[in-house]
């Protein structure tokens, strides 16, 4: 998968930062309990992984909508959209289950693109 957009790779860099730094901060501040940080670096990681299920599902409707897909390669979008979810749900529930990561860090590092977009938000209003 290539960007050809230049503002989904500044959304996908400063949800990273901002992932580093609540990490940072997490364990700074409560460095007796390194399970939130590794909540916050293991939410990040869950907000990575959907982002890419949901641009390859995206891509792959685009591509069939403008015919460069087949029909017979496009017909599992849905089905490889939901597996996508389901892996990402088993995922979110070992972390919390079986790792005992704490679920307001993976709360906070899920959030992490949403911060990456008001980042580029702020910053796009204060460009002249």
């Amino acid at each position: 998968m290539t960007d050809v957009d230049p503002l989904i790779r500044r959304i996908q860099r400063d949800a990273v930062i901002w992932c580093g730094l609540a990490t940072a901060a997490a364990l700074a501040v409560r460095s007796d309990s390194p399970a939130i940080a590794a909540g916050v670096a293991g939410g990040g990681l869950l907000a990575l992984v959907s982002l890419f299920a949901i641009r390859s599902s995206v891509d792959a409707l685009i591509g069939r909508l403008t015919g460069t897909t087949p029909a017979r390669a496009a017909a599992g979008i849905g089905v490889k959209l939901a597996g996508r979810y389901l892996v990402l749900g088993l995922a979110a529930y070992v972390m919390i289950a079986r790792l005992r990561l704490h679920p307001v860090g993976l709360l906070i590092g899920a959030s992490s693109l949403v911060a990456g977009a008001s980042i580029e938000a702020v910053r796009s209003l204060r460009r002249p």
